[in-house]
């Protein structure tokens, strides 16, 4: 089987951790590692468990700046899985079964049962609760999506074909974390996937077993083998771990009785990451997140960009700025008043209220105050030091 994450540099030691675990007990895995980056870090290219790395835009994009340049950092990792998905299908000519898996998740034993399962099913997904009783991560999975897209699995067929083309083509356009719209990354889109595409659901306790799993759960074991609910452990999914949300919920969901397994094994996760370097790569800034220029890109600004007008407008976004890109949006507007163009773009990507004035927000008055030409004329003499 062909197995895959992606991610930008910072989770490069996630990264190494999942791919040595996952070659450790599926010794026939070929992972290939997706990179949301400019270059190829050298521990990257060198790390022996790595079969490959390929720059995300490697995959085969169009303009992949432009489509990098509206999201963040989370988003980005998210948006191109189905696509990088759909380039190693193509690579692969020869496999059949292909796995995505989250860089925070750590493999602890062979994935038999999934190697059967796709024999018989097409697309496999798993659910991030299997039983009610948490209300709290019920409400969640409300808001964020009911399968966890930490992991996935396709087999090679006119099914799986067309279910990721749908899903890369939604994400091309809207892979964002706009919950209010209902859109959550990749991963509220899945939601709509049993719906159009045939699907089977993995209701086994030792796949993708994770923070929100926690409260009434029973793992237990010794040796490297394990059992969660009565079902062999098969991963973890360490998720919550930078936000300091495992913590909590060790606190939240479990107790005297049930928590010394867990706690051992997230201690040793843990550990495993400072032994490839997390000290130091999770610190490693993101390529995408400057101008070529170095100069930060604004949220707004992004926000902006995510008009498709702009796209054949400004091409090549990264070698812009954010008063050039506020102005290409202001032209845009199909309206004669500068204030209700404002008010048509506030409507389009709102702000939270009581936030602090963005440049874009300190660039929008001006131009009600003094004129769209007193404004340009300003900002060019800051530009310039006058």
């Amino acid at each position: 089987m062909i197995y895959y994450t992606s991610i930008c540099a910072n989770y490069l030691p996630k990264a190494m951790a999942l791919a040595e675990s996952v070659k450790r007990h599926n010794p026939d895995a070929v992972f290939v590692l997706c990179l949301v980056e400019r270059e190829v870090p050298a521990i990257a290219r060198s790390f022996p468990h790595f079969d490959d790395v390929v720059l995300a835009k490697d995959a085969g994009w169009d303009n992949f700046d432009a489509f990098m340049f509206r999201h963040s950092i989370v988003e980005a990792s998210t948006a191109v899985k189905p696509r990088f998905l759909q380039y190693l299908i193509e690579r692969f000519a020869n496999a059949e079964k292909f796995v995505y898996l989250d860089p925070d998740v750590l493999v602890y034993g062979e994935f038999t049962e999934l190697r059967a399962l796709l024999d018989e099913h097409s697309i496999v997904l798993a659910p991030h609760l299997l039983r009610p009783g948490n209300i709290d991560m019920e409400i969640s999975s409300l808001a964020h999506g009911s399968y966890n897209l930490g992991f996935l699995a396709v087999r090679r067929s006119d099914n799986a074909h067309r279910f990721v083309s749908w899903w890369a083509n939604r994400l091309f356009l809207f892979c964002y974390d706009d919950k209010a719209r209902g859109i959550f990354t990749d991963q509220k889109w899945i939601d709509l996937a049993p719906c159009f595409f045939d699907v089977h659901v993995l209701k086994h306790h030792g796949y993708d077993f994770a923070t929100w799993s926690l409260l009434g759960s029973d793992l237990r074991g010794t040796d490297g083998n394990y059992v969660v609910n009565g079902d062999p452990l098969r991963f973890i999914h360490f998720s919550g771990l930078d936000s300091g949300t495992i913590d909590k919920a060790i606190g939240w969901w479990l107790t005297d009785d049930n928590s010394a397994c867990f706690k051992t094994l997230y201690a040793e996760y843990k550990a495993l990451l400072e032994h490839h370097g997390q000290r130091e790569l999770g610190r490693l800034p993101w390529s995408y997140n400057t101008y070529l220029d170095g100069s930060a890109i604004a949220r707004n600004t992004r926000l902006l960009y995510r008009d498709p007008a702009l796209w054949e407008q400004i091409p090549q976004p990264y070698a812009a700025s954010d008063v050039q890109i506020a102005m290409a949006a202001r032209v845009d507007v199909e309206v004669p008043a500068p204030l209700e163009g404002l008010n048509n773009l506030e409507s389009r990507y709102p702000r939270a209220k009581h936030a602090p004035p963005t440049i874009l927000d300190r660039l929008a008055r001006s131009v009600v105050d003094i004129g769209f030409g007193a404004t340009v004329t300003k900002a060019l003499r800051k530009l310039a030091g006058a």
